[in-house]
Formats: C-alpha cells, structure tokens, sequence
C-alpha cells in the first residue's frame, strides 16, 4: 500500500539542513575568511530549526513530533519487533531528536564565539569575553557529537537498504512509501496558514539572532589630518 508519509517542507527542511551543516563543518574547519559564511550558515541553520520546531507541531501527520517521539512503551515494541509504523521508528526518532537539540546547541552558542582574531558571533557584545571564550569552547566541541550523529544516521540508512531492503531516502525524496499495515492512513495538516506561520517566526527568530534588537555600533570619530 502507497502512502504519503513526508510532506514538501519537512523534505525541503531534511535536504537543507544536510548542506547547510555539511557548509558549516566546511567552513569552520577552513576559519579565516571563511568564518563570515560560517556564521552566515549558522544563522540559516537556527532559522530552519525554528522551522521544523514549529512544523513540528503544526505541520502535517508524520513530521509531528507527538507522532514520532518515543516513549517506553513504543522502544520496547521495536526493539521486540512488535512496532508497526511509517516515518520514523523509535530508535530513529531518538537520534534525530538528538541530533536537532545538539544543533540547536551549536547555532544558539555560536551567536555569542569568537575566533580569537577577527570574528565575532552577531550577539557576542551581549556577554562578557570570559562567556564568549568559553561558549566558543564547547562549540568547538559539539563538532564531534555532531559527526556521530549523522554517521550513525548515515550507516542507519544503509543498514536498512543493505540488510532489510528498505529505501529511505526515496519517501525523503518523492514523499511517498510502502506500507503493509492495511490499518496506516496518509499524512494529513499541514495547512498553508501553518507554513507560513513557521516561515515568519523562523525569519524573525533569524533577525533577532543576527543582532536586529541591538543598538548599532557608533562609528569611530574622523581622524584629524595633520596641520602640515
């Protein structure tokens, strides 16, 4: 049976995410210039976020996170076999909600680092440089967590497209899956209203990000031309 399981925002949130972070490892790594982009897609990466926390709760039947996060109940049915279901099951669930709260993280922090030579993050004036230091620490450190998660992401994919026959990228791509429960209904919600509202606070929570509350710099006085 084919069913509509990803609507077109969770898939275009999916597909951006994964090259707007995959931008930004690139371009920490690099630093330097590079660092401007680097904080240009971190505020892209806070905006979808904010985004997909919204649709997750406005947004259509799967990407609902009262339809995937897991409780005890539903880890014991999986891991004893007994879970039926489309979208994610619940060890799945667990790493992306992981993953979305360790980049949640990590674009929150980086609006306040510092590289220690030219960059600053967009609300560092807001902390003392003691804070800023030491959010820039573990934001350097959540590189590794970050990594790990989407490895097993990675392998969690191939080892159902391996060893249980299974596509996962297809329904991300096409939105649609094969289901045997006869009893699973497609996706429904996800209203236009509900879009556009995720939409709006995603941009405004990316203006706030970006200093847009903050009173601008006063520009430095002219310099004085010497008398000869």
């Amino acid at each position: 049976m084919r069913l509509k399981v990803w609507d077109l925002p969770t898939r275009l949130f999916h597909w951006l995410l994964f090259l707007a972070v995959t931008a930004a490892l690139l371009t920490g790594l690099q630093g330097g210039n590079w660092m401007v982009w680097h904080g240009r897609i971190g505020l892209l990466i806070l905006g979808l976020l904010v985004f997909r926390l919204v649709w997750g709760v406005l947004g259509s039947t799967y990407a609902r996170f009262a339809q995937f996060v897991p409780t005890p109940g539903r880890l014991l049915d999986y891991v004893q076999g007994r879970w039926r279901g489309v979208g994610h099951n619940p060890l799945g669930a667990l790493s992306v909600l992981a993953l979305l709260a360790v980049l949640l993280w990590q674009s929150v922090s980086g609006l306040f680092a510092n590289d220690d030579i030219a960059f600053n993050g967009p609300l560092y004036p807001l902390v003392s440089r003691a804070t800023s230091d030491w959010l820039t620490s573990w934001h350097r450190q959540a590189l590794w967590p970050i990594v790990g998660l989407v490895t097993l992401h990675i392998l969690a994919i191939l080892f159902y497209a391996v060893l249980r026959g299974k596509n996962l990228v297809r329904p991300m791509l096409t939105g649609w899956t094969e289901a045997d429960d006869p009893g699973m209904r497609s996706a429904r919600g996800g209203k236009l209203w509900a879009l556009l509202l995720a939409v709006i606070l995603a941009g405004f929570a990316v203006w706030l990000a970006d200093g847009g509350l903050l009173t601008p710099a006063a520009p430095p006085p002219p310099q004085s031309l010497p008398a000869w």
